[in-house]
Order: structure tokens, then sequence, then C-alpha cells
């Protein structure tokens, strides 16, 4: 057993073991073989043991409500699964497939029970290390808010889509066309009004601003476009995350109604009852 008391070292179930407490363990541990393809475990039937993968690959999933294959995790050597009901004897929550042959090393609750009555000290290390995952967890889940379409599009701008962005922005300011106003209006008095010291280099009808004012708009105009295109994707994500936001509220109104069908069930059950109970003659 002394390679399965090795691979237990790199399990964070059991990290906080000492050498013979995972010694110990290891000798309740049993050998299973999967095939590439097959299924593990399927979520919703019920279970008593935990997996710890000695070699191979497996794929930890479950399908949402619209049909939809979530994969949760894909796992390998040392990774382990089933612990959830392992320790609470409730139904699998995802369903496991092995991607690859697959050897895994299981353990039944009642051979935990076993170890743990043999080895007492050991359920504080086992606790201490469930407390860590779900720490993780919670982590993970707390960083898995929805998306801002503004900082997934803006945080990956080049230099070239920052300088669109202020220009196409500019270009639209009151700031840009008092600007143009002044411009043009000195432009056409020095080339029209006779003016002590200054030439007039443009004379009506000013060719050279015509040319001038065409080459701005059709940079302005590449500017601008770029600017749209990235709002266009801007919008696309802000689409996609207000999907997430719907589908996600949908799934939550479809769990609050089977809870308040299992409420209202469960009422109805208690009123049965009590009309039973009040049966005159009793």
């Amino acid at each position: 057993m002394q390679p399965e008391t090795d691979l237990l070292k790199d399990v964070p179930l059991f990290q906080f073991l000492d050498g013979s407490e995972r010694a110990a363990l290891a000798e309740q541990l049993t050998l299973v073989r999967f095939p590439a393809g097959a299924m593990i475990l399927q979520i919703g039937e019920p279970g008593d043991a935990l997996f710890v993968i000695r070699s191979g690959e497996v794929e930890v999933f479950f399908k949402n409500d619209t049909g939809e294959r979530i994969v949760l995790e894909v796992a390998g050597r040392g990774d382990f699964f089933g612990e959830l009901s392992l320790l609470d004897g409730g139904s699998r929550s995802a369903s496991v497939i092995a991607t690859q042959d697959t050897e895994t090393l299981r353990l039944d609750r009642d051979q935990l029970r076993e170890f743990l009555q043999r080895h007492p000290e050991a359920s504080m290390d086992l606790l201490a290390a469930m407390g860590r995952r779900l720490r993780v967890s919670s982590e993970r889940l707390r960083h898995t808010a929805t998306r801002n379409a503004n900082e997934e599009v803006e945080d990956r701008r080049t230099m070239l889509q920052r300088s669109a962005d202020w220009i196409a922005e500019f270009a639209g300011s009151i700031t840009f066309l008092l600007l143009h106003v002044v411009w043009f209006t000195v432009w056409m008095l020095v080339n029209t009004v006779p003016l002590h010291g200054l030439r007039q280099f443009d004379p009506f009808p000013f060719g050279f601003l015509t040319l001038a004012v065409s080459l701005e708009a059709i940079f302005l105009s590449v500017f601008v476009l770029l600017s749209q295109n990235r709002q266009v994707a801007k919008d696309r994500v802000r689409s996609d995350v207000e999907y997430d936001v719907n589908l996600k509220a949908e799934l939550e109104i479809v769990n609050l109604h089977e809870k308040m069908d299992r409420l209202t069930n469960d009422v109805l059950l208690r009123l049965e009852q009590i009309q039973r109970g009040m049966k005159p003659g009793r």
C-alpha cells in the first residue's frame, strides 16, 4: 500500500493527516477500474463512497434545466470526487464519466467510520481539509458574478483602439464644433478680406480648405468606424451578460416554484391529517 500512501499525500482532503494515519487509511481503500467512456457516477443517485483518482482522467459535469452540459472539473491523478455523498449520505450532486481508462481508490462510508474509530484525532484533520476546500469554493463563487461589459472590452483595448475611441468621442463634442467654426471663420476672413501683412494663400472658392476638410472627414470616418465596431463588440458582450442574467433568474424562479410546490403539498397533507383528527365522534 506504499504507492497509495504516497498518493494520499497529494490529495487535499487528506493532506493534514500524518504518515501513520495515511497508511492506516490506505489499507481501507479498494482499487476500482473504469474503462474510457464509462459512467462512474450519475447525478441524483444515492452515494456513500469517495473516489481518489490513481491514474487516468474523468470529467465532472451536470446538465442545467435548459439541457446545457456544464463541465465542473476535469480531474486527474490525485484528485477526488464523491466526497459530499460520502459525508452527508445524500444523492450525487454531479455526474462523473471516465474520459480515459481510469484507476480509482474507493473509500466507503463504513470504511471511513472504521478508520475514524481507530484514529479519532484524524476527524479534525478531515474537517480542516473540508473547511479549506469550502473556502476555495466560496472564493470561486464570489468571483463568478455577472461580467461587466465595459470591463470585458476596455481591458483589451490596444493603443490604436484607445486613440480611435478618444478621437471619435472628441469629434462628437461641442468643443470640436466650436474649434471648426473658429478655424473656418479665420480661414475665410484671411482669404477674402485684405489684411495688412497677410497674404491670401487660398482665395475663393477655397480649394485648399476643401481638400483639408475632405481629408479630415476621411480620417475621422475611419476612426469613428473603428470605435463603432468596438461598440458593437461591447454591445454583443452586454447582450451575452443580459442573457446570462435572465437565464439565472429563470432558473431561480423555477427552483422557487418547485420549493413552493413542495411546501404546498406539505401544507395540504398536514391539513388533511388535521381534518381526519377532527372528525366527529373523536
